[in-house]
């Protein structure tokens, strides 16, 4: 009977070491919503706790697919703002003609079919944090009306007099090089300058074999 009791404890000690075991690795190759054991993912959870502290802007640089927005997310998640709204903006998603009146709003009669005010997505973000994501596909024109809005802390609705002031904490995400793109004339390097108060840069997914399976799950 001893016997019996000794090797039920003895089981019962193993399955909770088990447990804890888990646990533990688990907190480890996770963090928000980001997974990863890889070294380099390791380094990204350890950037992204300084900086979600930090009021500087945020640049982040990878492929496709490697979790660019997720990153955005546990910035703003793990900072001061973390209470007010994260709003993202997929810059290639909206055609160009309405990227000013959808990140900056318009007023009532500002342009055909405007038939009320409209709040953009900069003034939804006052407080929080903007994502710009696929920032590189802006144009010249509207790079140039966010940089000063970033830099004045304040926009003008598409069709107003009169500027609102905003605070809004800008993380923008790119899949291209954008220093290459400065150099090639297609992103003003003064805006890019200001973007990248921090830089993350995201590893491909080849360069993090260990967290295949991982993210497969």
């Amino acid at each position: 009977v001893q016997l019996i009791i000794r090797n039920a404890l003895e089981k019962r000690r193993l399955t909770t070491e088990n447990i804890l075991l888990r646990r533990e690795m688990a907190s480890q190759s996770s963090f928000a919503q980001l997974v990863g054991q890889s070294d380099v993912m390791q380094k990204v959870f350890e950037i992204v706790r300084k900086v979600a502290d930090s009021k500087s802007n945020v640049l982040i640089c990878g492929e496709s697919g490697t979790g660019k927005e997720l990153v955005a997310r546990a910035i703003h998640d793990g900072s001061p703002r973390a209470k007010h709204a994260f709003v993202p903006i997929n810059c290639a998603a909206i055609p160009r003609e309405l990227l000013e009146s959808e990140l900056f709003g318009s007023e009532r009669g500002a342009y055909t079919g405007s038939v009320k005010m409209r709040q953009g997505y900069m003034e939804a973000a006052n407080g929080g944090t903007l994502f710009l994501d696929e920032i590189s596909e802006l144009p010249l024109m509207l790079q140039a009306k966010l940089l000063r809005a970033i830099q004045e802390k304040e926009i003008r609705r598409v069709g107003a007099t009169k500027p609102i002031s905003v605070d809004v904490r800008i993380i923008a995400a790119t899949n291209l090089n954008l220093s290459e793109e400065v150099k090639n004339k297609r992103f003003r390097e003064d805006l890019y300058y200001r973007l990248q108060g921090f830089l993350i840069h995201l590893p491909p997914l080849y360069e993090r074999g260990e967290d295949v399976i991982l993210l497969s799950k």
